[in-house]
């Protein structure tokens, strides 16, 4: 089993300049929800910054301690217009 912490602490060790929120989804720890923000993220496709975040989650997701992810991923600029809308 993994905490969320750990999976806050991967992302980070992959994209050190990362905002991230995880959250456990059923309360059994595997099936997570994460949102990512990282101006690591700028000038990527969708898939490209997810790609980064499940590279870093690689050895989690591999063993199964992380069933299922569901991803939110967003450059500084994309979260911040994001947070403005009501």
């Amino acid at each position: 089993m993994i905490n969320l912490e750990q999976v806050e602490a991967m992302i980070k060790a992959e994209l050190p300049d990362a905002q991230v929120q995880v959250q456990d989804l059923t309360g059994g720890g595997d099936h997570l929800q994460a949102i990512v923000v990282s101006s690591a993220f700028e000038g990527k496709s969708l898939v490209k910054q997810h790609q980064l975040v499940y590279g870093a989650l690689q050895q989690a997701m591999a063993t199964e301690a992380i069933h299922a992810l569901a991803l939110k991923t967003y450059t500084p600029a994309a979260w911040n217009a994001a947070s403005q809308v009501v």
